[in-house]
C-alpha cells in the first residue's frame, strides 16, 4: 500500500467563509434537496423517480450551456441511461478527463449524501467550467445503476460507459468518481476503517479522502498534493490493495476494468456516515459549507490537470 502523501493535511479551524463559498454552498444544497427530497428514492424499482432525476440533471446541464448526450441501454425490459456533456479541449482534445457521479440511490433510501452530493458536485463543476477553454477535453457524466443489485455487473451504468469508451479507443487520461462527499464531523472516534487501515488513518471524520488502487499510486500522490496546495481542508489519500473493503466501491472500478486510470473522491461513506444506505439519508444531514470547500479545491485540481502543457502531472 502507499499511504504517505505529499504535503500535510490541513489542521485547525477552517478559514473564514467567503462569499464564493456561501454561493457554492447554496447551489449544492439546491441540487441535493431536489434530488433527495423533491424526487427521493430513484432506481430501477422507483423507475419514474429515476427518469425524473435524469431529466432534472439533463435540464441543469443544458442550463449551464451544454448539449446533453444520453447513452440508453436495456435493463430487464426498461431503459436506463447515462448522461454526458463535454467541453472540448483547445489543444489536446483527444486527451479526456472524466468527472462522474452516479445519480441512482439504493432501494429504500432518498440518497442525499449517497449520491446526491456527488451529482451536485458534478453539476457545480460543470457549470464552473462551462465558459472556460481547457487545453484538454473535460467530460462530465451522470451514471445510472451504481447501486445494488446492479453494482459491478454488466448493467452498471459506468461499466457500460467505460466499455464503450474502450471499444471506441478513447484516450481517457483520468476518471474522477465523486462518491458520497457531504458528511464531515470533528468528534474523535467518528471515523472507522476496515483492517488494516484502522491502524493508519485518523479517527476523526473531518477529511475528504482520495482513493485508488496500487496501479495508480503515483496519480493519487499527485492528486492529493495538488489538492493540498489549492485547498485549506483536511485530506487523506491512499493507493490500496483492491481487496480492501471500500477501495473499489464506486464508478471508478468500472474504468479500472478497462485499463483507465481512475480515482475516487469520498467522505468514506459507511465508515463515517450513520445514515449510509438508510431511509435517514436525508438532505439536512449534509454539511454543505464544508462540501463547498471540497468542490472548490477539486475545481482547482481539475483545472491544473486540464491545462498542464507538460503532461497530466500535477
Amino acid at each position: 500500500m502507499m499511504i504517505h502523501m505529499p504535503g500535510e493535511s490541513f489542521q485547525g479551524p477552517l478559514p473564514a467563509t467567503t462569499d464564493k463559498i456561501r454561493a457554492l454552498e447554496h447551489e449544492l444544497q439546491s441540487y441535493v434537496y431536489t434530488l433527495s427530497s423533491e424526487i427521493g428514492e430513484r432506481n430501477m424499482f422507483q423507475y419514474n423517480n429515476l427518469l425524473r432525476a435524469a431529466e432534472y440533471i439533463g435540464a441543469t446541464l443544458t442550463d449551464s450551456g451544454y448539449e446533453v448526450r444520453r447513452q440508453a441501454y436495456d435493463v430487464r425490459g426498461q431503459m436506463a441511461e447515462n448522461l454526458e456533456v463535454e467541453l472540448p479541449g483547445t489543444e489536446r482534445p483527444n486527451e479526456i478527463l472524466v468527472i462522474g457521479a452516479h445519480y441512482d440511490s439504493v432501494r429504500g433510501c432518498p440518497g442525499a449524501n449517497d449520491n446526491g452530493t456527488g451529482v451536485a458536485a458534478m453539476l457545480a463543476l460543470a457549470r464552473a467550467f462551462s465558459k472556460t477553454q481547457p487545453l484538454r477535453t473535460l467530460r462530465f457524466l451522470a451514471f445510472v445503476n451504481e447501486e445494488p443489485p446492479f453494482f459491478q455487473t454488466r448493467h452498471m451504468g459506468s461499466r457500460v460507459y467505460a466499455k464503450r469508451s474502450s471499444e471506441k479507443g478513447e484516450n481517457i487520461i483520468l476518471m474522477i468518481s465523486l462518491e458520497t462527499i457531504g458528511y464531515y464531523v470533528d468528534e474523535p472516534g467518528s471515523q472507522s476503517y476496515p483492517f488494516p487501515l484502522n491502524f493508519i488513518y485518523p479517527s476523526t471524520g473531518n477529511f475528504v479522502g482520495f482513493v485508488s488502487n496500487l496501479q495508480n499510486r503515483s496519480l493519487v500522490r499527485q492528486f492529493v498534493g495538488s489538492f493540498r496546495e489549492h485547498a485549506q481542508f483536511p485530506s487523506e489519500g491512499g493507493a490500496l490493495f483492491g481487496w480492501v473493503p471500500g477501495v473499489g466501491w464506486s464508478d471508478h472500478w468500472a474504468f479500472w476494468k478497462e485499463g483507465y486510470p481512475a480515482i475516487m473522491v469520498t467522505d468514506t461513506a459507511l465508515f463515517r456516515y450513520p445514515a449510509y444506505h438508510r431511509g435517514s439519508d436525508t438532505p439536512e444531514k449534509v454539511h454543505y459549507e464544508r462540501m463547498a470547500r471540497v468542490v472548490l479545491g477539486l475545481q482547482q485540481v481539475i483545472a491544473a490537470i486540464a491545462n498542464n502543457r507538460q503532461g497530466i502531472g500535477l
